[in-house]
């Protein structure tokens, strides 16, 4: 997961809302959003490789997502699998405060992260590059690869598009909002941020929706939780032309976890 941008406890009706690309290498193997077969009450993609996930929910209400800090020259193989923090969270039980707090002890061990968990009561973000946990505030909120909310010029962009999208009616367009996380426009080189990668490739990971052979958007995703106990997860995912390659709509029922007899 490379962008995302969140609404939480601020529409009328959708506590969570949630739009989000996961930009991956075209070569590791992805399995496609789905409810997953050894835990039924998950709905997720799946990493092929590493096992974990970068996005998903749970019937109980509890949902995850993870990004990438960008640090080249700082990365460590082998590591534990940033994915896996997203699976764990899903699979678990602790309350968000009392499960980021768990991770934040060992958090080093991993490649830089930020880190988002939720359930029907509160969210909650860490990242290993940025101090402890901290419960997120109802409001609206974008992530890329790095801090929450640094104002990218294609975070400031899909966050503005995701704004708008809310304004313009009772109710989230589906389609606009994939609109918003199909943004090929690469920002000004005088906007791009300085994080240590040759220009070029600045200028290629500066859009919202990235193509290129080797690496890409590989998803958009588009999660809704509902007041009223409905939940669903749109995925559109892409071949390396950046071409629609498939989607899945995957609708359920969630109960926050406390309520479940």
């Amino acid at each position: 997961m490379c962008l995302a941008v969140l609404a939480l406890r601020t529409l009328p009706g959708i506590p969570v809302l949630i739009a989000a690309n996961r930009d991956e290498f075209h070569e590791r193997p992805t399995l496609p959003a789905a409810q997953w077969p050894d835990a039924p009450d998950i709905y997720a993609g799946r990493d092929g490789r590493a096992g974990g996930t970068w996005m998903g929910v749970s019937a109980r209400g509890r949902y995850a997502l993870v990004t990438n800090f960008r640090e080249p020259g700082h990365f460590r193989d082998p590591a534990p699998s940033r994915g896996a923090l997203v699976e764990d969270y899903l699979r678990g039980a602790e309350p968000p405060a009392a499960y980021l707090a768990r991770v934040h002890r060992g958090d080093q061990a991993y490649n830089g992260f930020n880190l988002i968990v939720g359930d029907a009561r509160s969210a909650w973000y860490l990242s290993n590059r940025d101090g402890g946990p901290r419960e997120l505030a109802p409001g609206i909120y974008a992530l890329s690869n790095h801090l929450l909310d640094t104002p990218w010029p294609k975070l400031a962009r899909t966050k503005a598009a995701f704004g708008a999208v809310l304004r313009s009616g009772p109710q989230p367009d589906l389609p606009a909002l994939m609109a918003a996380l199909a943004d090929r426009q690469p920002a000004d080189d005088a906007d791009l941020p300085a994080t240590g990668l040759p220009l070029e490739r600045e200028r290629l990971l500066s859009s919202p929706f990235i193509v290129s052979p080797n690496y890409g958007t590989r998803s958009s995703s588009v999660l809704a939780l509902r007041e009223d106990g409905a939940g669903q997860l749109d995925e559109r995912r892409f071949a390396p032309d950046g071409s629609a390659s498939g989607e899945s709509r995957l609708t359920f029922s969630w109960q926050p976890a406390d309520t479940i007899a």
